[in-house]
């Protein structure tokens, strides 16, 4: 079983910049991939962007060149840096870790961006 633990949401004016984290409970090493998700208020939860245990990245098309995912295997976490944060990337943000054809959800974490 793998625990998630998301951190780092805030509130943030339009054009910062915040850092999420995503710590697993095991070792990262084992997961084929991680990812991050947001769910907006009435909208439904998609994808924001993964990456593959051979660390390569992929994101939604509203989010690239403003958000980079990274994770540090020594510390089993992952991070989402948000940059040129927009009021439409205000959500609950949550990380995601498949391991084989199982899925894990960490609880979220709230960003809002104020316009």
């Amino acid at each position: 079983q793998v625990q998630l633990v998301e951190s780092g949401g805030d509130l943030v004016q339009a054009g910062g910049s915040l850092r999420l984290s995503c710590a697993a409970s095991g070792s990262i090493f084992s997961m084929n991939h991680m990812g991050w998700y947001r769910q907006a208020p009435g909208k439904q939860r998609e994808l924001v962007g993964i990456i593959t245990s051979g660390d390569s990245t992929n994101y939604v098309d509203s989010v690239k060149g403003r958000f980079t995912i990274s994770r540090d295997s020594a510390k089993n976490t992952m991070y989402l840096h948000m940059n040129s944060l927009k009021p439409e990337d205000t959500a609950v943000y949550y990380c995601n870790a498949a391991i084989g054809a199982l899925r894990f959800w960490g609880q979220g974490t709230q960003v809002t961006v104020s316009s």
